[in-house]
């Protein structure tokens, strides 16, 4: 017996894809800034460190709050019937 009330789970949870990316992102940005952080002069590292840490914030917010693919299709779709519909008038 099924419970009619349960929440389905999110699809952005079984994307395995997606997080996959992000982890293999986030690894490769954390060994550069760790190679960086080895490599850079004292005086410029702030600058590496920020710039870094800048790329890995964007790629996580990223992963956060973009669209999937699915719905950038459909937002497109949707966008392209509009601009259709304003050029017959």
């Amino acid at each position: 017996m099924t419970d009619r009330n349960a929440i389905p789970p999110l699809a952005e949870a079984r994307w395995l894809w997606r997080r996959l990316y992000v982890f293999l992102a986030s690894f490769a940005l954390w060994r550069l800034l760790a190679s960086a952080v080895e490599r850079t002069e004292p005086a410029q590292l702030p600058r590496v460190a920020a710039g870094l840490m800048t790329l890995l914030a964007l790629t996580l917010v990223l992963y956060l709050v973009a669209p999937t693919a699915q719905q950038l299709v459909a937002v497109l779709a949707h966008v392209r019937l509009r601009l259709a519909e304003g050029g017959t008038r």
